[in-house]
């Protein structure tokens, strides 16, 4: 066997090994985007089903119900989202109080390897969507058992941080959680949540360029005696923002020193090439750490007219910027953790390699470390594994309207302006002194 042929089966058992912890792949990914961007909700769902153990595995079943689920609350079918919501959290909160024993035991392979636990912001939105899956249902007392799961999660995990994270709360959740304790009367609870939701607002303006949204619209309590109902218009827009691997290599001898920085580590000359250099140069370090990838989307906002009332859709959550700073307060945390690492593998390799020289002599010594360095480095790849399905925003509309049956239309428009289309809800009810909930997702 020549040395090239060793070199790409180390790489290529490396990378079979990590597919099997990795996640949904990437080109799997954009193929779901695609389908929903479509609309082609039951496509989705098809594709997901399928895919549960070749994209998903065991390690990654949070990701296959948060996944499925979104596209199942897209498609109305909220019971079956609501159940896939609920298998996801209960895996998330399980995983939650693991964690330390959890990244204890995977520290020397990478965080691919372990299971996947959720981000916060994640967990907070299943939550959140769960809740609206129970509004739709007309459930509105199991709506507001999930809206006090949001409140009591990011309590303990603040507690847990200690005031370490930036992400201290969920001011959509929190205002959605308003609303529900508002329209079943619950006036002390509504008003604690909505002071939850101004709060968090004060910061995500300078944080996620996320301003408190202002609607003009009646007070619920106010709306009987107007002889009016409401309707509140849920656009989810855009693409969920993806990670992917970015990995930087230190690489020496005596003679000569080397450094590489890969854009994408899924790619496989990226891989072999960081692989080579580790194995062939001696001494290398390939650390992996994750980025945010925004995949861009066309339609920048969004306007609801029904029976000669009109109102602009306000961004409640910016779930892109929210995990891009998420991961970036984060990723300082994950490269100590992968230089650590990589510098143990490297010890580890050469204490192989030392080994195997003095049993076996010089030559079989050096293919020894020749051999460990690569493994070392191509089993070095970061965890880009997120919830695919998910909105890049929501946003939200809320319209006073006499009660009786309307047609409700959500005009979108890109960022100059220029009308991109429209959606229709035809015949809707509103009742006198009600909130009526409609949605629409846009992905393209």
């Amino acid at each position: 066997m020549s040395f090239r042929t060793l070199l790409r089966c180390c790489v290529a058992g490396a990378a079979v090994f990590l597919a099997a912890c990795a996640g949904p792949s990437r080109n799997y990914r954009a193929n779901l985007e695609n389908l929903i961007a479509a609309g082609n909700y039951a496509g989705a769902q098809a594709d997901i089903e399928r895919n549960k153990r070749s994209e998903y595995s065991r390690k990654n079943a949070v990701l296959y119900y948060l996944d499925l689920g979104m596209v199942q609350h897209d498609a109305s079918l909220y019971r079956d989202s609501s159940d896939n919501f609920s298998a996801a959290e209960r895996r998330m909160e399980d995983l939650f109080t693991k964690s330390l024993h959890r990244a204890a035991g995977t520290f020397l392979l990478n965080d691919n390897t372990a299971e996947y636990a959720g981000e916060v912001f994640e967990r907070a939105l299943t939550n959140a969507f769960r809740a609206l899956d129970y509004v739709f249902l007309g459930s509105p007392d199991d709506a507001l058992v999930e809206a006090r799961k949001v409140t009591a999660y990011l309590g303990r995990y603040n507690d847990y941080m200690q005031g370490r994270s930036g992400y201290k709360d969920d001011a959509f959740a929190q205002y959605l959680s308003g609303m529900l304790f508002e329209q079943n009367g619950d006036a002390d609870d509504a008003r604690i949540c909505y002071d939850a939701a101004r709060a968090a607002y004060a910061w995500y303006g300078p944080y996620y360029g996320t301003p408190e949204p202002e609607f003009d619209v009646p007070a619920y309590a106010d709306l009987a005696g107007k002889g009016l109902g409401e309707v509140v218009v849920l656009h989810y827009n855009g693409k969920a923002p993806l990670k992917v691997s970015r990995t930087f290599q230190v690489a020496w001898n005596d003679a000569m020193i080397a450094v590489d920085q890969s854009r994408d580590e899924e790619e496989d000359a990226g891989r072999f090439r960081n692989a080579l250099k580790a194995g062939v140069l001696g001494s290398a370090i390939t650390v992996a750490y994750p980025v945010y990838e925004r995949p861009p989307f066309k339609i920048a906002s969004s306007r609801v007219e029904a029976a000669s009332a009109t109102a602009t859709t306000q961004l409640m959550d910016d779930v892109s910027a929210i995990a891009v700073k998420a991961l970036e307060e984060r990723n300082a945390a994950v490269r100590t953790r992968a230089i650590a690492r990589a510098a143990i593998k490297f010890v580890l390799a050469r204490a192989a390699a030392e080994e195997v020289k003095k049993k076996a002599g010089d030559g079989l010594g050096l293919l020894a470390g020749i051999v460990t360095n690569i493994t070392a480095a191509a089993t070095e790849t970061a965890d880009t594994r997120g919830w695919t399905t998910v909105p890049a925003q929501v946003r939200m509309a809320r319209l006073a309207l006499p009660p009786g049956r309307h047609d409700v239309t959500l005009y979108f428009y890109g960022a100059a302006g220029e009308p991109e289309g429209s959606h229709t809800f035809t015949d809707v009810e509103v009742t006198r002194g009600r909130r009526t909930y409609l949605h629409y997702r846009t992905a393209e």
